[in-house]
């Protein structure tokens, strides 16, 4: 267990709205001992003092539910230095003595010179890095970062971190297929239609036109979180969730993806820009006419790619992912659509709708929807069976912390997977780029584009 903990880019929003609170719930789960020291790093000139005032509001702020003598002790214990991530003497202060685990809450584009910056300062043995997402900004990019991170660390100790893998939904995609019995023999092809990923939001920009504009949705959105549920919802039942067994497997689903080309990026694939529009009482600008965004960049704001696997268990299954802003409703779930039965002897078929498993990503539960009898004889009638999820002992980003902090791989994202990642998405990528998609407009509160 490693008790010392680095945050590189300490007084940003990650830290501010994530990480204080994911180590507070740390110390009020006893997850977390006494011994954890926090050293906070960033390129603001203050001192250690003016950090704690800082933590401490945002704590209150963000962390509001947690007793307040534990949000004063994890403020008051933390220390603050000034560094740049990206020079190695100032690294070397921050990390020289115990094993550290460092935590680049820094933009994506300064990963590679602070990874190199981590090199040269000399990392104590048995340290750990952890990477948010996006890795790296395309196939090119993200090689290279796993060149520079295999110079410097053993794999086992990189965390690419990728939060959603610590949901409790997420992780209930494994345990709904893995430990009944009367889900795992139909979990393929010939009983599975359709299996939507999703992750809409009403939320449109909210001030996020600095990180936000140039990348878009497709690599916000698809090629990081909604692959990771691609693969723990179409993998192959590993032999244990260690980190090896786990890791391989979901490899082996991105590489079964089917490369898309040509007239297949051109029928599965959409992209769309919010224009102004009205999302309940709110009146909502359009993404171009935003604080901050280059409508030079044709930043897509919804993105849908459908994609199919090569393998044994999934032939004809469709697998749709997809993402937009400024949505008329949120609709975050997983979504697997069963085929219709092969005859209805019924009289009066009424309902016929396919039965739906859904799992709800937040908020967190599960649902199954079926069809019975209803008031009518022999007529079909739509029931539903839901469970709502008890809260988690911590929140998504304390268990990747408390996995950080011990060691535990699992729910980070291999090398390997990270590149297959990008090589899924980027013929689509291409294609945009080259306008083979039209770039359409939806207004603010809408379901999308037209399909």
């Amino acid at each position: 267990m490693i008790n010392r903990l680095a945050i590189f880019g300490a007084t940003g929003d990650l830290t501010a709205r994530y990480l204080l609170p994911a180590i507070a719930a740390l110390h009020a789960s006893g997850e977390a001992g006494d011994a954890l020291q926090l050293i906070a790093a960033g390129r603001d000139d203050w001192s250690s003092a003016q950090f704690r005032d800082w933590a401490a509001t945002q704590l209150a702020r963000h962390a509001e539910d947690l007793p307040a003598t534990i949000r004063a002790a994890v403020a008051s214990a933390a220390t603050y230095q000034q560094a740049d991530a990206t020079d190695p003497a100032d690294v070397a202060s921050v990390v020289a003595g115990e094993p550290v685990a460092c935590y680049l809450a820094l933009p994506p584009a300064v990963f590679p010179r602070a990874v190199s910056a981590l090199h040269d300062a000399g990392l104590p043995e048995c340290s750990r890095v952890v990477l948010e997402k996006p890795f790296g900004e395309d196939l090119g990019s993200a090689i290279e970062l796993n060149r520079l991170l295999a110079e410097t660390l053993p794999e086992r100790a990189v965390f690419r971190v990728d939060h959603f893998l610590a949901m409790t939904t997420v992780q209930n995609l494994l345990g709904t297929r893995l430990a009944n019995r009367v889900f795992e023999p139909i979990w393929n092809s010939s009983h599975i239609a359709e299996i939507d990923i999703v992750w809409d939001e009403s939320l449109a920009l909210e001030g996020r036109a600095g990180y936000y504009d140039g990348v878009g949705a497709l690599k916000d959105m698809l090629q990081n979180h909604l692959l990771q549920l691609l693969c723990l919802v179409a993998m192959e039942p590993p032999i244990s969730l260690s980190e090896r067994d786990l890791r391989d497997r979901k490899v082996d689903v991105l590489r079964s993806v089917r490369p898309l080309a040509g007239d297949d990026i051109a029928r599965g694939t959409c992209r769309g820009q919010y224009i102004a529009g009205r999302i309940g009482d709110s009146e909502v600008p359009g993404y171009v006419d935003e604080d901050g965004v280059d409508p030079a960049h044709r930043t897509e704001t919804f993105a849908e790619v459908e994609l199919r696997l090569d393998n044994w268990r999934w032939p004809d299954t469709v697998f749709r992912l997809r993402s937009g802003k400024a949505l008329r409703r949120d609709r975050k779930e997983v979504a697997v659509r069963f085929r219709h039965v092969p005859h209805l002897p019924f009289a009066h078929r009424g309902a016929e709708a396919p039965n739906l498993l859904r799992f709800g990503l937040d908020p967190e539960n599960v649902s199954l929807e079926l069809t019975g009898i209803g008031p009518r004889p022999q007529a079909l009638s739509p029931m539903s069976l839901a469970a709502q999820l008890e809260s988690p002992v911590l929140p998504a980003y304390g268990q990747l912390l408390q996995s950080v902090l011990s060691g535990d791989c699992a729910l980070a994202i291999r090398g390997d997977e990270a590149e297959e990642s990008w090589r899924v998405v980027t013929p689509v990528l291409e294609a945009w780029a080259k306008d083979a998609v039209p770039l359409q407009d939806y207004p603010a509160g809408s379901d999308g584009p037209a399909r």
